[in-house]
């Protein structure tokens, strides 16, 4: 059972600053992997596991998740691997501006809490905003994947970034949906889906050149698409 909280409340509007890469890792210079909303950290701490040559980091907004994951974390002997506590769309976008260019190399979005209500739009992990910051600090070539067990809540998810035009799939890569997760550890969540037999929606994107579009004009034109009841109609 997933225990949601409500990411507008006011004290998860309260930004963190979070720690440079060099106070979170052994050897500060490898490639990142960041996983937005990494629940106990299963996935990230095995990643960490098998791949020691990268860094790996997960952010969770439910504290409860954080303080047992990242005591783990912490005991990593690879020294490559941290779990933090933030809200992504209020913390995250400073810390990866402040990235060398191109240390970020992979961010990924994992069974997201199913906020899919048209009500709840605001509360969902992935907004324009947090989508930008994403784009700045990918370079081309360099992934982005996000998977969900709710069609409802991928949706949205994927139009967004493909309306950002920031984002391709990988040639020959399966559509609509991936049939394998490309990373090599499965999260909590997708285990348990997967015992049951029942669909997980994966989709692979991959950073191109493509200039980011002004915040505004995305979310003006989000907002169109995804809440069209919203939409002032042209006068007769």
């Amino acid at each position: 059972m997933r225990q949601h909280v409500n990411p507008l409340s006011r004290f998860f509007q309260l930004p963190l600053r979070l720690p440079p890469p060099n106070d979170l890792f052994t050897h500060a210079e490898q490639p990142i992997h960041l996983d937005i909303g990494c629940a106990r950290g299963r996935c990230i701490l095995g990643l960490a596991d098998r791949h020691p040559s990268w860094n790996h980091i997960g952010v969770e907004i439910r504290r409860p998740l954080v303080i047992p994951a990242d005591r783990e974390a912490l005991q990593s002997p690879h020294g490559n691997v941290r779990v933090l506590f933030c809200n992504a769309n209020i913390s995250l976008e400073e810390w990866m501006e402040t990235l060398p260019k191109n240390r970020l190399q992979r961010v990924s979005i994992q069974f997201p809490d199913p906020w899919f209500k048209r009500r709840h739009r605001k509360r969902r992990v992935l907004q324009p905003g947090l989508l930008m910051a994403i784009a700045s600090a990918l370079q081309p070539g360099k992934d982005f994947f996000i998977q969900s067990d709710v069609r409802e809540v991928i949706d949205p998810m994927v139009a967004l970034t493909e309306l950002s035009a920031c984002f391709d799939r990988p040639e020959a890569d399966e559509t609509p949906w991936r049939s394998t997760n490309p990373l090599s550890v499965p999260t909590e969540r997708e285990r348990y889906v997967m015992d049951q037999q029942l669909p997980v929606y994966r989709v692979l994107f991959r950073r191109n050149h493509t200039n980011q579009p002004p915040l505004d004009a995305l979310e003006q034109r989000w907002q169109e698409i995804d809440n069209p009841s919203n939409t002032p109609t042209p006068e007769a």
